[in-house]
């Protein structure tokens, strides 16, 4: 039998990595096409010295935490490069290729992201040479015309950020000068709002799957994940996955979430490198149990399958569709998807789910089902909201997660 550990870089969540443990202990033995039997166990890994040589436990490692944490990113670049370990996520596409990177990158792909234009700090940089460069090499520019030629309302948001820290909706010239003396030495993008759109579409991908979800960006948070069959065509649904999958795989990206306008038929990207996407329980709700089913389909798949990991990008076989004047979008796209689905193995990988993993919904289902999810559910609301919010919350939760129950079959 083969044991595989999966390793567990975390901040301050409990929820979902708790979920994880459980699933995949409920989850029992995978046996691959040759016979062998796979076991997995889990750990949480544990920030200490670490020797560069030193041979790592773990086959697969799911990060939530080096996107701000220096010592954790360091060791996953150690184990990408030395070991082989499976990431979830690269740190280094995810430390280099930021907001603004993505950005540029699924511009040149042709996709519709709004107008961007990136401006100078506010203020300087602490840095002993800036005054002499400043003088010498930096543009004088006027904040105001640059607003007024793409056009009011606008957007000010942080070119590397992320949960919507720092992000501000400009309406005029106040507004502006406002958020622009606010951004002190944060590097500022100013983005083209999207006006009067039809749908929010949030969208979060775990390998080879991606769930859209209606999204409600200025409701609180327990309620920004509207439970919506259906809100989006057939046909920009699936722009609104292919969008998905194609960032993610440009970038190597296997843990990601994806924000898109739709207005009419047209798909908007807006935000789309995410290196923690959300996962809470109190968050996704209904969703949660989707999504902690394709985290342990995924991991699994990776693990027994040998997936190689990948670090090189490749860019140049997106690049030449894009650069093809024979191809409509619709065309390009259709071959993004493809380059996608090569990436993921997405074939393979639902062959895989369905001949090995068949006993998994089930097993999610009874787990939702039954008292040791309860238990989580009551701990996380506990741990979340204040105490006189207490049963409020968990009559919420309990009624989503009860109906996403009887839609799998089952009864709340």
């Amino acid at each position: 039998m083969d044991r595989h550990i999966v390793g567990l870089l975390l901040g301050t969540e409990e929820d979902w990595p708790a979920a994880f443990e459980q699933l995949t202990r409920r989850l029992g033995t995978v046996r691959d096409g040759a016979g062998t039997e796979h076991a997995f166990d889990v750990e949480r890994i544990t920030i200490e010295p670490f020797d560069l040589r030193a041979k790592p436990r773990y086959d697969l490692v799911i990060d939530r935490l080096a996107y701000w944490y220096y010592v954790p990113r360091e060791w996953l670049k150690k184990v990408a490069l030395m070991d082989d370990v499976y990431l979830l996520n690269s740190p280094f596409t995810f430390q280099s290729m930021e907001k603004h990177a993505a950005y540029c990158a699924m511009m040149r792909l042709g996709l519709k992201v709004p107008d961007t234009v990136l401006v100078p700090f506010k203020n300087p940089p602490e840095h002993a040479k800036w005054a002499y460069t400043a003088a010498r090499y930096n543009r004088p520019f006027d904040l105001d015309a640059i607003a007024e030629e793409m056009g009011y309302p606008l957007f000010m948001k942080p070119y590397d950020g992320g949960a919507w820290v720092g992000v501000t909706r400009i309406k005029d010239a106040d507004d502006l000068h406002t958020a622009y003396d606010q951004s002190g030495q944060r590097l500022m993008h100013l983005q083209k709002s999207v006006e009067g759109y039809d749908a929010f579409a949030r969208s979060l991908s775990i390998g080879a799957e991606t769930m859209v979800m209606k999204f409600r960006p200025d409701e609180p948070m327990h309620d920004r994940y509207e439970v919506a069959h259906g809100f989006l065509s057939p046909e920009v649904g699936e722009e609104v996955v292919t969008i998905s999958r194609l960032v993610n795989a440009f970038f190597r990206w296997e843990f990601n979430s994806c924000e898109n306008l739709v207005a009419g038929s047209e798909v908007h990207p807006i935000d789309y490198a995410n290196a923690c996407p959300d996962v809470s329980l109190t968050s996704l709700h209904y969703y949660f149990p989707w999504a902690m089913t394709a985290l342990v389909r995924w991991t699994v798949f990776c693990t027994v399958t040998g997936r190689t990991p990948r670090t090189d990008l490749d860019t140049a076989r997106y690049f030449a569709i894009a650069d093809r004047a024979d191809l409509s979008y619709t065309e390009k796209l259709a071959g993004y998807r493809q380059l996608a689905d090569d990436y993921f193995d997405t074939d393979r990988y639902q062959d895989f789910c369905a001949s090995r993993l068949g006993h998994l919904d089930e097993v999610v289902h009874d787990w939702v089902a039954g008292p040791d999810f309860d238990r989580l559910l009551v701990d996380t609301v506990r741990a979340t909201y204040p105490e006189h919010e207490h049963e409020r919350f968990l009559a919420h939760f309990r009624g989503l997660l009860g109906l996403w129950l009887q839609e799998q079959g089952g009864s709340g």
